[in-house]
């Protein structure tokens, strides 16, 4: 029999190893032994595991309802099936397996490769899952604490007690594991963790759950693993470097709601029933979704995710989002996820100070504190934080069909004096500023994905110098297949919501971006960051009354559009939103009654239709060959005119743009080659809000100018680009 001290670890919730106390256990002379904690039980006897045939019955040995007594198994049998009949306080019955019967869930090589942190997909063998295990059904659970002096699983299947279900570690690989009969999809649970001193922690989440509890509830839910996504060529294609990729980004929680409802928010079937077919509609190819991983914060858009295994439960369950991914690929449009590896939030049941140590992140607040959004950093140099994050890129890409990750503040990952003054951080070994950990776990995790999603792509939002971003790890670089091309969006705004008078003297804000833009692998945005905190709207930057306003967007679109590089808009730049963005309202929809915010969302679908349509616009984006100046000097009249290029036979496309409001009438412009030049798109039209100035086509006269021995006469419109393309 237990002495009285095992017995208290028992029922007070400290037991580290509760398969040497509970469960079947043989005494020196072979006699069968079963103890159990069953608290508000008054009765418990042993019985048969295929029949109800009485084995014996169990004393009580602590007023809490721990229970114990010899049993009638034969001798040898080891951990024999057995089941227990419960009769509880309240006179009700129930029979019921014993989880301490049942061996291990982790088998020898996942548990070894969860200690090596080279297991690529962690997330099939740790978390909650059910299943049947030894022919019982119920659900496995598995968290890596290795610091903890004890674990126990508490939901609303045992009143949140931790006494009634403490774990089994497997020393090898440092999880906790163990197999609850009974429990299903659905329960709602945490874990309950001692420190290594014997200190209770606060109740965790866990790391790996699939499904989390609305806010502000913070528990985990039990939920099956999604079946894997077949491999496509088609999504293959429509992620390549020649595609013509033109992202929509969305804040789903903000996109639409239902003031009728409460002003509550659409859930996966209602998205995919509205927001799918708005942007396959517009154009667009890909949807990027910010962060939606659960998180605790609606204020933080989901940047600062605590369920990075979980699909927020704001707009329904995983099996919703599944089915909102496969009605997107059917509609021909991807879909991207913002991805957030370089900090998580602080709250209490996240994953800081997880098992009573810096598990997650750098102990050292020089290392794992982000002063600018109060946050922990992930430790990047522990093999098994790695795995944790590489296997979640994984998870979304291959469980759920997932086109791309857009990973977030790659800068503050790269540099460990990131947003640091002197003295508040600590040089790598060799004495640089660079995060050695972080570059290192980049380039494993895009070679990952190269290898085992090679359909898939990753996308850094990078802001600084860094060299070779977007180039392959084996030619040096970090293994994106894009960045974002912060510099290019930051000069072309400063420019464009100058005054027309003063262009004259920053033209090179609009011209420089190509200097460098085929260093790297470009995604233009216009993200959500440039319409929040004071920023505005895009309309609102732009200068001059109404219809300049209107005027200035329009060519500041068009001009993006006939830029190298992908295209990136945040929802309602496409109508020309005239507030900033609010996270806790829809978007103004009713502007689309406005005829000027009518030809705007016009534009952008005939923009898409134009880069879709001619190759010279999107096949050669990260070429320069693919991309010809005809001026950029032409300060004065604030004049740009270059020429895109695609693969042969693809025709070559000239983009002219206007940023004053003066009209160029009989305006020459020397072109690469004989023939007619004909008008494709003109963003002056009145089928968009223009004056309607144009020209129809340009034929090509033996007359030199800019360089080129031919040259076009075109009427250029006030604040406007227009696109020609050659036809023969």
């Amino acid at each position: 029999m237990l002495s009285q001290e095992d017995i208290a670890l028992v029922c007070n919730g400290r037991c580290g190893d509760p398969f040497a106390l509970l469960g079947l256990h043989r005494d020196a002379h072979d006699q069968a032994w079963v103890r159990t904690f069953l608290p508000g039980a008054s009765a418990v006897t042993v019985i048969g595991g295929k029949d109800a045939r009485q084995l014996g019955k169990l004393l009580r040995r602590h007023a809490d309802g721990f229970f114990e007594g010899p049993v009638a198994l034969a001798a040898g049998k080891g951990q024999a099936a057995y089941r227990l009949h419960i009769t509880w306080a309240d006179g009700q019955t129930q029979v019921a397996e014993d989880p301490y019967r049942f061996g291990p869930l982790l088998g020898e090589v996942d548990a070894w490769l969860l200690a090596e942190g080279t297991h690529l997909r962690p997330y099939e063998v740790l978390g909650s899952t059910p299943r049947t295990h030894e022919g019982v059904t119920g659900t496995g659970f598995a968290v890596w604490a290795p610091n903890a002096s004890s674990v126990s699983v508490v939901g609303d299947f045992n009143h949140w007690r931790g006494a009634c279900h403490p774990m089994r570690l497997r020393r090898e690989c440092g999880v906790w594991e163990l197999f609850i009969p009974g429990v299903a999809s659905g329960a709602r649970y945490k874990y309950e963790l001692h420190s290594a001193f014997g200190q209770r922690l606060p109740q965790k989440a866990d790391p790996m759950a699939r499904a989390a509890e609305r806010r502000p509830a913070t528990a985990s839910i039990v939920a099956a693993l999604p079946a894997p996504v077949p491999r496509s060529t088609a999504r293959q294609a429509a992620n390549a470097l020649g595609a013509p990729i033109s992202i929509y980004e969305v804040h789903l929680g903000s996109w639409r709601r239902k003031p009728e409802d409460g002003n509550r928010w659409l859930n996966w079937d209602e998205l995919a029933d509205t927001l799918i077919p708005y942007a396959a509609g517009l154009g667009f190819s890909h949807l990027e979704l910010l962060p939606i991983s659960e998180h605790p914060f609606d204020g933080s858009w989901g940047y600062q995710p605590l369920g990075l295994y979980a699909p927020t439960s704001r707009f329904g369950d995983p099996a919703g989002f599944s089915r909102f991914v496969e009605k997107a690929h059917a509609a021909g449009l991807g879909v991207i996820l913002d991805w957030v590896p370089s900090h998580f939030p602080t709250d209490a049941h996240g994953l800081g100070l997880f098992d009573g140590t810096h598990l997650y992140e750098y102990a050292d607040p020089r290392e794992g504190y982000h002063p600018d959004w109060n946050t922990l950093i992930c430790n990047l140099g522990r093999t098994e934080v790695r795995n944790f994050l590489i296997g979640n890129a994984l998870y979304w890409l291959e469980r759920f069909g997932i086109d791309g990750l857009r990973v977030d503040a790659v800068a503050s990952m790269l540099y460990r004096d990131y947003s640091r003054k002197p003295g508040e951080w600590i040089p790598n070994v060799r004495g640089g500023r660079e995060n050695l950990e972080a570059i290192s776990f980049l380039k494993r995790l895009n070679e990952v994905v190269g290898v085992e999603r090679s359909e898939a792509i990753t996308l850094a939002e990078e802001s600084t110098a860094f060299p070779a971003v977007s180039r392959p790890t084996y030619a040096g670089g970090l293994g994106f297949h894009y960045k974002w091309n912060m510099g290019w969006m930051h000069d072309t705004l400063a420019y464009m919501a100058r005054d027309p008078i003063h262009r004259s003297h920053h033209q090179s804000e609009l011209s420089f971006g190509l200097v460098y833009a085929f260093n790297e692998n470009f995604v233009l945005p216009l993200s959500h960051d440039e319409v929040v905190h004071g920023k505005g709207s895009l309309l609102g930057k732009m200068p001059g009354d109404r219809w300049q306003q209107f005027a200035n967007l329009r060519a500041y679109y068009g001009f993006m559009w006939g830029h190298p590089g992908k295209k990136l808009m945040f929802m309602g730049c496409e109508f020309a939103q005239a507030r900033e963005w609010n996270h806790d309202s829809s978007l103004d929809w009713h502007l689309l009654g406005d005829p000027a915010h009518a030809g705007v969302q016009r534009l952008v679908t005939d923009l898409n239709a134009l880069q879709r349509s001619l190759p010279a616009l999107h096949q050669r984006d990260f070429s320069a060959d693919g991309f010809e100046w005809i001026d950029h000097q032409d300060n004065a009249r604030s004049l740009l005119a270059f020429v895109r290029h695609g693969e042969a036979p693809a025709h070559p496309v000239l983009v002219l743009c206007n940023f004053t409001p003066t009209v160029h009438r009989g305006l020459r412009i020397g072109v690469p080659r004989q023939g007619q030049w004909i008008e494709r798109l003109n963003t002056d039209s009145s089928h968009y809000g223009g004056s309607n100035i144009g020209t129809v086509a340009a034929q090509a006269e033996p007359i030199a100018e800019h360089g080129r021995r031919q040259s076009i006469l075109v009427n250029l419109p006030p604040l406007a680009c227009v696109f020609f393309e050659w036809t023969h």
